[in-house]
């Protein structure tokens, strides 16, 4: 289960988007809990990112409709893996900091390929034997055993993937899917869900996205090539496996900054766009600076919006 971080809103400016206001009916289902996505964050003293940070989630605590639970989508941080130790440290301590002054409700945590530190040895200047090296920092600046893990709120079970591992053929780089042990892990976590419960699935990576069929540099020749970092490359098995269980009906994720919805075999696959935009430096290629707020229903189903939050990048 993820570690809760509890702050105290101070405030927010007016909402750039209306909330959805959700009444029940005989022909409306309840909302069991409402959900903030909140992906690629990207927090850095540039560019007045920690700022926007606090904006985002100031703008988050005056939704009309509170949500219950904040989640991240992975990339908290403008990076750790390729940075040295100590901006790694002003990086989280900024994140941490935002995240404790400005979220006033609980909040679960996904690890980004931003967030590992030092994989990129050469420009991290590390060696990999240092104790915080990889994914152990962000764990423990996060309160967390474990980078993947699971929860169940309100009538809903929510399971927190960990997309980023390395890439056999590139030392410093990265391939998105889970190893042995955490599909492991995630075959047992939704054999042991009621069969009536709903799923909801976050990774930072997409499982499944079509927001690179669009780049000509994709097709070579007569076929398309999608990067093993770009998508999962396990994602035939995992969809297989949300498939079988017939109770995953939404997976969320980031990473691309770019905004997608696929729907397959009753599942639901939303690409959840950035709140950094592109990094802080404006719109991003189809996706303004903003996050996503889901409506999870008690009936299983579910609402999805996309919100901005009136953020105007710094020019400098």
């Amino acid at each position: 289960m993820a570690g809760n971080n509890m702050g105290c809103a101070t405030g927010a400016p007016k909402s750039q988007h209306a909330s959805r206001t959700i009444v029940a009916s005989d022909a409306e289902p309840l909302v069991a809990l409402r959900v903030a996505h909140l992906s690629d964050i990207h927090v850095q003293p540039e560019l007045l990112a920690n700022r926007g940070l606090g904006v985002c989630l100031k703008h988050v605590m005056a939704l009309e409709r509170r949500p219950g639970l904040v989640v991240t989508g992975g990339d908290m941080i403008m990076d750790s893996f390729g940075q040295e130790a100590a901006r790694t440290k002003l990086l989280w301590e900024m994140f941490n900091g935002i995240v404790k002054d400005e979220c006033g409700v609980p909040i679960m945590y996904t690890l980004g390929n931003h967030d590992i530190w030092g994989w990129n040895k050469g420009r991290s200047k590390t060696s990999g034997i240092e104790p915080s090296w990889g994914k152990k920092w962000a764990l423990d600046v996060l309160g967390l055993s474990t980078p993947y893990h699971s929860v169940d709120r309100n009538g809903w079970h929510i399971v927190v993937l960990d997309s980023t591992h390395p890439d056999p053929d590139n030392s410093d780089g990265y391939i998105a899917k889970l190893d042995e042990a955490q599909m492991s892990w995630l075959e047992s976590d939704l054999s042991r869900v009621d069969p009536k419960t709903p799923v909801a699935v976050v990774s930072h990576i997409p499982i499944m996205t079509i927001t690179h069929l669009v780049e000509p540099k994709q097709v070579k020749g007569n076929d398309y090539f999608i990067e093993g970092g770009i998508m999962h490359i396990d994602a035939a098995k995992l969809h297989r496996l949300f498939a079988k269980s017939g109770n995953v009906k939404l997976c969320l994720s980031g990473h691309i900054h770019r905004r997608d919805r696929i729907e397959m075999d009753g599942v639901t696959y939303i690409c959840d766009g950035a709140v950094s935009g592109s990094w802080w430096k404006g719109r991003g290629d189809r996706c303004d600076e903003g996050y996503g707020v889901v409506d999870l229903m008690a009936d299983g189903s579910f609402k999805h919006e996309y919100m901005t939050f009136g953020w105007k990048a710094a020019t400098a």
